[in-house]
């Protein structure tokens, strides 16, 4: 690491264990912080140490509880901005109110863009994230944005386990890309379920587009919430023919009641990564879970050398 400018990182209470791996992979420690919640609810943040010309990173997915994480992120980024660290980087491994990006109706806030807009005020000068749920999230902010993938992870891990005769399906047409991208890796074909969601959280299915009798199928979506569209999904693609379905996705989200349909789906797996803590209700063996700590350990250590961190993206 260089010596001009050293190298300081510092987490929240979000994930405190994938922080540890990062830090691990780079061969530093977590930086001293104290970061508690008085009796009425409110954050206090405390530096326990020198970050004065440091190259400053604070590793906090804000997943739930979802404001609370937020506001330690905002007040630790404000403790260290005040404290003068040299530069700040926010590292969400999962961006929390990524999914409110847009006006779908008259009044919609875009909560997206308001979380970008808090980052920014609070001091950070650059955010590294992870499969942003809208892309065009990236452009909510006029600070640089490092959007690294899952898909790698995921990819590598169905490859070990060395299926025949497998296809990719989208379980939607907005993750055509993400589906395609691992279709790609894994050099299988892709389908795609055609679904309406009358409201969030609820879908239902409407037909597959694509061939799939045979098949081995891999479900690949960016996040996982009540697991409504993933069973549905599944059920619907063995009805048609598929031999078996795995479900895979980047940020385990997992809100009730997840867990219970994902234990009562066909489902032979459901491949996920740690961007998010499993809480240990959540806790199945029925869930396989990979870590991202490696691909933002190298990221983090790209940033801080002034290095190029776009073959991190491929």
């Amino acid at each position: 690491m260089t010596k001009h400018r050293p190298l300081k990182i510092f987490t929240g209470n979000a994930h405190r264990q994938l922080a540890e791996e990062i830090v691990e992979y780079l061969g530093v420690e977590v930086s001293a912080a104290s970061v508690k919640t008085f009796s009425d609810g409110e954050i206090n943040v405390v530096i326990d140490e020198s970050v004065r010309g440091a190259d400053v990173f604070v590793i906090q997915p804000t997943c739930t509880p979802v404001n609370h994480n937020l506001m330690e992120l905002l007040i630790m980024i404000d403790a260290l901005r005040r404290a003068s660290a040299q530069r700040i980087t926010a590292v969400l491994p999962y961006y929390g109110y990524a999914r409110q990006d847009r006006k779908a109706r008259p009044r919609d806030p875009i909560t997206a863009k308001l979380v970008a807009n808090l980052l920014t005020v609070a001091g950070v000068q650059r955010v590294v994230t992870m499969d942003l749920h809208a892309g065009q999230i990236q452009g909510f902010f006029d600070i640089p944005v490092d959007h690294l993938l899952g898909v790698p992870i995921l990819a590598e891990y169905f490859t070990s386990l060395g299926l025949d005769n497998m296809v990719v399906v989208s379980p939607d047409l907005g993750g055509v890309t993400r589906a395609r991208n691992l279709a790609d890796r894994l050099g299988v074909p892709i389908a795609i379920i055609d679904k309406y969601r009358p409201e969030p959280n609820v879908s239902q299915v409407m037909h597959i587009i694509g061939k799939v009798a045979n098949k081995r199928v891999i479900l690949v979506d960016d996040i996982i919430d009540t697991a409504g569209t993933i069973t549905q999904g599944a059920q619907a693609l063995l009805e048609k023919g598929a031999l078996e379905v795995y479900a895979s996705c980047t940020h385990a989200v997992l809100s009730h009641p997840a867990l219970e349909r994902l234990a009562a789906s066909p489902l032979k797996e459901v491949v996920v990564t740690n961007t998010i803590p499993l809480a240990s209700q959540n806790r199945s063996p029925l869930i396989k879970q990979l870590s991202v700590a490696p691909l933002f350990g190298q990221a983090i250590r790209n940033i801080h050398r002034d290095l190029s961190v776009s073959t991190l993206f491929a």
